[in-house]
Order: structure tokens, then C-alpha cells, then sequence
């Protein structure tokens, strides 16, 4: 047995009463807070249903023909997707969809402001590096613990869980894209008097995009790989399936619906490969940095 230094007890006593403090004063501020997630991805969720099953199989399809210009992708989407019609598993594929698109658009809106702001400021990076390091290396049920507390069980901490989860390379990826567009051509904008928010947005960012978009392909692969998890809180969708299944001692439930998880990582890891791939070789920057 390790030996005792000193009782920890109410050091757990002080953290769950802190916690429950937490959630008893300030709990209708933070749902309040949160309230326009929930709306985002009630809105995307009933768009997406709204819309004929074959109007998003094309959809998608088209966007993976503009991505590759090759059938081989897109008709994997349009076999994949039907695919999950056929087994039931339409409606829970579009909110995992919804589920996925949210958390990848908040993560997009807060994670690349951040990247930048830590590419330009070293106080920043070490700051915020090992926060981020916590975030991807904490398992994802911890994250559930304080926000299913603080918002119940529902979709709001199945996004705000997802996003924690899926936000960390982002970041990385945006900070590591702007400080590696080389010093002349910085020197090079400012020589022609280009001021600093020019060189940002005209220079890096542009130079950028490439790596940027490989941590928005990271996000949404990550955020995919949440559902499983969010659903034990009440996101539903084909996570919920999964759980159905592994309840209910349900092979086949559990097969289709993560084979649909499956289905879905693939189209868009695919299609934000290949645009990422074809917008490194409009600004020149395929054979490498």
C-alpha cells in the first residue's frame, strides 16, 4: 500500500462543494450563456431534416466531385449514404451530422482567433500550450462530470464536452501555420508597407490556410469521434444506436450504426483532405513549406 502523506478528503469535499456552489448560483447564467449552441444546433439539425434525403446525398456527393474531380469519392458518398437510409439510420446519421457541423463551426470561431493570438505572442503559447495539452489528454468522460452537472443531461453539454474535445488541434495547427510563413516574405510585405493587421490577413493567414484547414480536418475528426460519448448525455443520433445496441445486446444495431460513424468520417476527412490539397496547389505550396 503507498502511504498516506496526508487525507485528501477534504480536498474532494472542497472541489464538490465548490462545484455544486458553482451550479447553484451561477447555473442560469451559464445555460444562459449557452443557449445560442443549443440554438445553432437545433437550427442546423431541423434544416438538415428538412431537406430531401436525395437532395443531401447529391449534395454531398457534388461537394466530394469539386473536391477530388475524380467518381471514386463520390460515389462512395452517394453508396454510403444510401446505404445508412436503408438501414434506418437516416434521421440519426443528420443529427450526428448536426451534432459534428456545430461543434466544428464554435470550435472554428474561437480555436483560430486563439491560434493566431498565440503565434503572435509568446506569453500566449506558453500560457495557453499546457491548457491544451489538459484538454486532449483529460478523457472525454471527465469533461461530462461539470457540465452535465452545471446543464443537466441534454445536447448543450454533449456540444460544449465535443467541442473541449475537438478544439485542441485547431489551435495548434493555426499557430503552428502562422509562424512558419518564412521571415522574407514577412520582411518582403513590410518593405512594401504593408502594416501588421495587412501582413495577417494579406500575408500569413493566406500562407496558412493549408495547415489551417488540416486542423479543421483534425476538429471534425475528432468531433465524430465524440458521438459515441455524447450520446450517453442525450445527443443522440447514431451514438445512441451504438449504446442501444451494446444494451440491448444488439450486434446488428451496433455494427450498422458505427459503420455509419464510419461512413460519415471517411466523406468529410476526404473532402476536407482534398480541398486543403488543392488550395496548397493554388498558392504554390504542395511540394511543401
Amino acid at each position: 500500500m503507498f502511504p498516506e502523506f496526508f487525507n485528501t478528503r477534504p480536498l474532494r469535499i472542497w472541489l464538490d462543494d465548490g462545484l455544486t456552489w458553482i451550479v447553484r448560483n451561477w447555473g442560469d447564467g451559464f445555460e444562459a450563456a449557452a443557449y445560442p449552441l443549443l440554438v445553432m444546433l437545433n437550427t442546423i439539425e431541423d434544416w438538415l431534416l428538412a431537406l430531401p434525403w436525395w437532395f443531401t446525398i447529391l449534395a454531398l456527393a457534388g461537394l466530394a466531385y469539386g473536391a477530388t474531380r475524380k467518381p471514386a469519392l463520390p460515389t462512395f458518398v452517394i453508396v454510403g449514404l444510401v446505404f445508412m437510409g436503408m438501414m434506418e439510420l437516416w434521421e440519426d446519421s443528420v443529427k450526428t451530422m448536426a451534432l459534428m457541423i456545430s461543434a466544428t463551426v464554435t470550435a472554428i470561431i474561437f480555436s483560430i482567433p486563439l491560434g493566431i493570438v498565440m503565434a503572435r505572442s509568446q506569453i500566449v503559447r506558453k500560457i495557453v500550450t499546457p491548457i491544451l495539452d489538459l484538454m486532449q489528454t483529460m478523457p472525454s468522460f471527465v469533461y461530462l462530470i461539470p457540465t452535465v452537472m452545471i446543464f443537466g443531461p441534454g445536447k448543450i453539454p454533449a456540444l460544449i464536452a465535443t467541442i473541449i474535445y475537438a478544439a485542441p488541434p485547431l489551435v495548434r495547427l493555426t499557430d503552428l501555420g502562422i509562424r512558419q510563413v518564412e521571415a522574407n516574405v514577412l520582411e518582403a510585405a513590410h518593405a512594401f508597407g504593408a502594416s501588421p493587421s495587412q501582413r495577417l490577413f494579406g500575408v500569413q493567414i493566406p500562407l496558412a490556410l493549408p495547415t489551417i484547414l488540416a486542423g479543421v480536418n483534425q476538429t471534425t475528426m475528432m468531433a465524430l469521434a465524440m458521438v459515441v460519448i455524447a450520446s450517453m448525455i442525450g445527443a443522440g443520433g447514431l451514438g445512441y444506436q451504438v449504446l442501444q445496441g451494446i444494451g440491448r445486446l444488439e450486434v446488428s444495431r451496433g455494427i450498422f450504426a458505427g459503420l455509419g460513424i464510419v461512413v460519415l468520417a471517411i466523406i468529410f476527412d476526404r473532402i476536407t483532405q482534398a480541398y486543403g490539397k488543392q488550395l496548397q496547389q493554388q498558392i504554390g505550396l504542395s511540394g511543401g513549406r
